[in-house]
């Protein structure tokens, strides 16, 4: 029964048991502390300060509610002291209210900004407590002889910072520091400023207060140091020596594709790498390894770059390219159909460039398809075409060993095989990626590949015996000698298919339409396509 391994990181290939490969020493970036910059930075603290502008306004105006609500069916304000308070509430809810819209609006952050929403959120109702307990405690002392100093407002204010907004520990022990302390003064002005106040106070509660003040402050400050201990874990399991991973692209059978960052140079890339946990036979590391040397090894400028290569401390392979802006070919043709044939053939030339320069190195890619061929904008220049994953290369020409993999092992995507990959036993040569190119040609220009079936198997039954139906049948704006070359680079015997891809070139060259897509139209494609693309 044949076993399908469609992407580059499928089921280990035949060359990893016959050709002796030295994996180089793993390279191990040091574990620092990276200090996180202002783009890193200002999201996280305006998300924490939205959240935490939510839940202030949100007490605050509860607080509000419900002493309008006393008001109106309880005693009146009767003293000017408590219209001072109520007004001074109702006017510290609508600045956190105003602050929360500024926050969650679409204005770019800058640091002031971010400062002065800080001081806002957390001085105004510091000052809205401090006037209240002065007035509550005054009244209690001279009208009841009674202490009363709530300090539960106080807590919540500073375990609001603490959870909510990142900080350092020198700082964060100032801000807290400081909420929790503003109590314990008050209350010591008011025992040496006012004399009621001075007869009820005892020595016991005023150590009460600055027991509890304290223990909020050191709980709070030890809150903050966990969480931005969590924080800095957190980064650094992002980073893969100096990149940063900021964005999963994709994912394969062995791994992952993220966008990432180099920390220095700011320059996006892309890193792909492998699981431990799947590193755990040395036919997986060699076929990692060999994509990258492969890719290197080549400098087409429609060939994907590989800018780094090496291993973290866990154990975790990985490999770096350039990052290309832009879509895969299936997603193109998916999304703004068939390509005209002019455009196709653009593309093509590109491809049999990239893959000859493979080819007269020694390798077959074995898994052209339109997921692996970037089309992006480089230097200015757009409808560059690029090709990706030579994790299914091998030597040209190499004879099937038994040893070295499973009897039947069909590699490439089944869309887009060759017959004598679909085969399981023929030799990789640069016929098979000529024919797997047609397929994808076939795909541009009628928006489907040669063949379509339910189930692998007619794929492969398709591949080996059926021919497939003319591609001007599906797209009749395809000329006759674009046809021709396709269909006869689809041939079953790889004898009958065109040879190398200089040759190939040449009959795409020749064809009537050849020149007509250029540099200019790709251009005015993408200008007139710019938002959606």
């Amino acid at each position: 029964m044949h076993r399908m391994s469609g992407d580059a990181f499928s089921e280990a290939d035949a060359l990893a048991e016959t050709v002796e490969i030295s994996i180089p020493q793993a390279v191990t970036p040091a574990r620092q502390e990276v200090a996180r910059g202002p783009e890193e930075v200002f999201p996280l603290w305006r998300q924490r300060l939205r959240l935490a502008a939510m839940v202030l306004l949100a007490g605050s105006a509860v607080l509000l509610c419900r002493r309008v609500l006393q008001t109106a069916f309880g005693p009146s304000i009767d003293s000017a002291a408590d219209w001072l308070l109520f007004w001074c509430h109702a006017a510290v809810t609508a600045i956190l209210g105003l602050f929360s819209v500024l926050l969650f609006s679409r204005q770019p952050s800058s640091l002031s900004r971010l400062v002065i929403a800080e001081a806002a959120l957390f001085g105004l109702p510091a000052v809205l407590f401090l006037a209240s307990q002065y007035f509550l405690t005054l009244r209690s002392c001279e009208e009841f002889g009674v202490f009363s100093f709530p300090v539960a407002p106080w807590v919540i204010l500073a375990l609001v910072y603490a959870l909510f907004i990142p900080s350092t520990l020198a700082r964060a022990s100032v801000v807290i520091g400081t909420i929790t302390m503003l109590p314990v003064v008050l209350l010591l002005g008011m025992y040496l400023l006012q004399p009621s106040v001075a007869l009820v106070v005892t020595l016991d509660d005023f150590m009460n207060i600055v027991l509890v003040s304290l223990l909020v402050a050191i709980g709070g400050v030890i809150g903050v140091n966990k969480i931005e201990l969590l924080q800095r874990e957190a980064s650094r399991a992002k980073q893969l020596g100096q990149y940063r991973l900021t964005r999963r692209l994709g994912s394969g059978g062995m791994g992952d594709v993220f966008l990432a960052e180099h920390e220095m140079l700011k320059r996006p890339c892309v890193v792909k790498l492998i699981r431990p946990d799947k590193v755990g036979d040395e036919n997986t590391l060699a076929r990692f390894h060999r994509e990258v040397q492969t890719t290197a090894r080549l400098s087409h400028w429609n060939t994907v770059e590989i800018l780094d290569y090496g291993r973290t401390q866990e154990g975790t392979f990985y490999y770096v390219m350039e990052y290309l802006p832009g879509m895969t070919m299936a997603e193109m043709v998916q999304k703004y159909g068939p390509l005209l044939p002019e455009r196709a053939i653009y593309f093509l030339l590109q491809l049999c460039d990239a893959l000859r320069e493979a080819h007269e190195a020694g390798f077959v890619h074995r898994d052209v398809k339109p997921e692996n061929i970037i089309i992006a904008q480089r230097g200015g220049v757009h409808d560059v075409a690029k090709i990706l994953d030579f994790g299914l290369v091998e030597p040209i020409a190499r004879a099937p060993d038994p040893s070295s993999t499973d009897d039947g092992l069909i590699t490439g995507s089944p869309l887009f095989m060759s017959p004598e990959q679909a085969g399981g036993g023929g030799v990789a040569d640069p016929r098979t990626d000529i024919y797997s190119l047609a397929a994808v040609a076939y795909y541009m220009l009628t928006g489907q590949p040669p063949f379509v079936g339910r189930h692998v198997v007619e794929l492969v039954h398709a591949h080996l015996r059926m021919e497939p139906v003319p591609v001007s049948q599906v797209n009749s704006q395809v000329p006759r000698d674009l046809e021709q070359v396709i269909h006869t680079c689809l041939a079953k015997n790889p004898d009958d298919r065109v040879q190398d891809m200089t040759a190939l070139a040449q009959l795409l060259a020749r064809c009537e339409v050849a020149t007509s897509w250029s540099r200019a139209c790709a251009a005015q494609w993408w200008r007139e396509r710019a938002g959606a693309a």
